[in-house]
Formats: C-alpha cells, structure tokens, sequence
C-alpha cells in the first residue's frame, strides 16, 4: 500500500524515562532515546487493511458496465454457524479475514423465510465468502451505540479534526419484483412522500471480519444501486427505517430501527436494528480508486484511496471494539 503523504516520523519519542538506583538512591530520570520505526526506518504495509483496500478496489474496477452508484458500508453484526446458530469459532487470535466454507453460508440477518432462501441461493454464484453473518443487533445494543454517539458529539475530542453531525430520518422502502427475480426498491421520505430513491441494487461482494475478541464482528459490502423507473404494481414487502445518523468527514454512521411486513395480512411485523458505516461520497471513492498506485502522480493523489480505506477500517474497528455484549 502507498505511503500517506505525511509519513509518520522516522522515529518516534518516548515519553517515559527510567531511573536507577545509585547507593541506595534513585538517579535523576533521564530520557529515552526515540525508537526507529523499524530496522529499515520505515513502518511495514498493515496487510489486514491492505487486503480490504485491494477488496474493495477490485469490487469497483470490476464491477458491472453500467450507469449506477457505488456504496463501500461495514455492517456491526456477528458471524454464526450455520448448523448450530452460534457464533463461528476461528483458530485465531486477532481479527482476520475470512475465506469461503461450506460449514457457513451468507445469512443477512431477517428472519424472513424466503428472503434467507434467496440469500443462501445467490451466495454460491457470489464472488463473497459465503459465511453466516447475522446483522440483527438488540434495542439494548441500539441504545448502547445512540449513547456513545451522542458524547461524541458533545465531548471535545483534540484528536478529531472535525465534529459530528446529526440527523434523524424517517424512510420508506418499497420493494418490488421485476423480471426473473431483479429487485426494485422505492425510497420515500416518510413525512413528505417525497420519492428519494428508485434503484435496482447489486451486491458485488461481501468481505467478512471475524473479531474473536470481541463481542461482534463486521462485514464489509460494496454494491452498485442502478437508477430505474418506478415500477408498477403492489411491492412484495416494505421496511420502514427510524434512522439516527452521525456524519463524520468522509463516512456517515447510521443507527436505524427497521420495521419490515409484507403483503400479507397474517404475516407477523418484524423488527431489527442495524449498525452500519457507510462511505458518505461515492464520487471520492472512484476518483481515488482510479489514481491508486499511479507512478505518474504525487503520492497524496496515488495514496488518496488507500488513506480512505484506512479511516474507514479504522472507524469499523472503533465501533466494534465499542461494542458490547449481548449481539444475537
């Protein structure tokens, strides 16, 4: 991965000292030379973060050729068996990367029957790892995410170079079936009926996180919403999203309550609760993508995308290490 284009220092200095005794009586304190990064000087490449950028990257660059928006999200949820219900158990200490098993299949976390039957049959023509990841946090987890946020927002934070922002959305997904199995959602804006969004989403790829340290894992998605027509007829199901969203640089982290109920009369309302960071502007996104690794521009600008990913991780990582016990 590219060099930022502020490098850490060569070395960096510590702030401690030590101090010894001499003839039973503690020698002043004096302080310790700065460390070298490495033997080399320089900071070695964080393969982890690497390896989602790359993730992502290839996601982008391969995607399909047609006229739609990019999203990069990491959704908080935690990966289960799919035979068991419970967590996976992984032979690793730190967060890793997971690759494909047959144990484990792609599960988005609804407990509707025919979308987790959908979910499973696309999953093997997927380039994703398809792994069982329930995203369904609990209202004490939703609750718990609202309260940290909300001090964020209030505490001086000398390391943040800007604040958050917030904002309260009530949205409306509509969904219809169109063609052999495409689709549609239909967003509106709850309060004026406004149309937002009319699109065809397809997921290019999933990239699962397992954190065996902690109480919940992630997932990173990118997918592609492909604009179309409104469509006709009656939708299969509807989502109502109380959505509390904290906008941050260049990433938004939404906390949504989703209500979900079909057409059906009889078919009981389900509700869940969704942690999700998304990159807030997809046009950054492909800019940057475009001039990764390019010999022929500064490093800033062949970094950019690299740097993206990084905060990006780096958030995903703070929201998980936040986490607390109690994910389904």
């Amino acid at each position: 991965m590219p060099r930022s284009a502020s490098p850490p220092p060569l070395k960096r200095a510590r702030l401690t000292s030590i101090s010894s005794p001499t003839n039973g009586h503690m020698r002043d304190s004096q302080p310790l030379p700065p460390l070298s990064l490495s033997i080399l000087g320089v900071e070695p490449l964080d393969e982890f973060i690497k390896e989602i950028a790359d993730f992502v990257h290839h996601m982008i660059v391969n995607r399909p050729d047609v006229a739609g928006t990019v999203e990069v999200e990491a959704k908080i949820g935690v990966l289960k068996d799919k035979a068991s219900g419970q967590r996976i158990g992984l032979p690793v200490l730190v967060e890793s990367s997971t690759c494909g098993s047959a144990a484990f299949f792609f599960f988005i976390g609804t407990n509707d029957e025919q979308y987790w039957h959908q979910t499973a049959s696309t999953a093997a023509s997927n380039r994703t790892c398809p792994s069982c990841v329930a995203l369904t946090a609990l209202p004490n987890q939703h609750k718990h995410y609202n309260s940290l946020l909300n001090n964020l927002m209030t505490t001086a934070h000398p390391a943040s170079s800007s604040q958050l922002k917030y904002s309260h959305l009530h949205l409306v997904d509509s969904f219809f079936i169109e063609g052999h199995q495409d689709k549609v959602r239909v967003t509106r804006d709850e309060q004026t009926g406004n149309v937002t969004a009319c699109v065809r989403k397809v997921r290019l790829g999933d990239l699962n996180v397992y954190s065996p340290k902690r109480p919940a894992d992630w997932r990173v998605s990118v997918s592609l919403e492909v604009p179309v027509q409104h469509p006709l007829g009656t939708p299969t199901h509807t989502r109502r999203k109380d959505r509390m969203s904290y906008a941050h640089e260049e990433f938004n982290i939404d906390l949504t309550k989703v209500t979900s109920s079909t057409s059906s009369p009889t078919a009981p309302v389900q509700t869940l609760y969704e942690l999700e960071l998304e990159i807030a502007r997809p046009e950054i996104l492909l800019a940057t993508a475009a001039t990764r690794g390019d010999v022929n521009l500064p490093e800033h600008e062949r970094s950019a995308f690299d740097e993206l990913i990084r905060a990006f991780v780096n958030n995903a990582r703070i929201l998980v290490r936040n986490s607390s016990d109690g994910w389904q």
